[in-house]
C-alpha cells in the first residue's frame, strides 16, 4: 500500500475478505475495533511488505504542541498508525 486509502482497503480485505470494510479514517478504525466489524480484539496482523508502507506512508510524525488533536490535518505517518493499532489491542507484524 502506497496511501492512505490502500492502507485502509487492505485492511479491510484482510479483516473481512475481499472488498471488506474495516474502516476509512482512524475515527472509523477504531470504531470497527470496537467490535461488530469482523476481527475482535485482540488479534494479530502481519503487514505484508512493510517496508513500502513505511516510505510512502508519510515520515513526519503530528506535532501536537500541547494541542491534542492535532490541528494540521496530513494523514498519519507509518509509525503513528502501528500505535494507534498498538493501543488498540492490535499486534502487527511487520514482513
Amino acid at each position: 500500500m502506497t496511501d492512505h486509502p490502500g492502507f485502509h482497503c487492505a485492511l479491510g480485505e484482510a479483516v473481512n475478505g475481499p472488498g471488506g470494510y474495516f474502516g476509512r479514517s482512524l475515527d472509523t478504525l477504531g470504531a470497527c475495533l470496537r467490535g461488530g466489524w469482523g476481527a475482535e480484539r485482540p488479534f494479530t496482523l502481519v503487514w505484508h511488505a512493510s517496508a513500502v508502507a513505511r516510505s510512502c506512508l508519510g515520515v513526519t510524525p503530528h506535532t501536537d504542541f500541547g494541542r491534542i488533536p492535532p490541528t494540521d490535518h496530513r494523514p498519519s505517518a507509518f509509525e503513528e498508525l502501528l500505535a494507534f493499532l498498538g493501543e488498540k489491542g492490535v499486534d502487527v507484524r511487520l514482513d
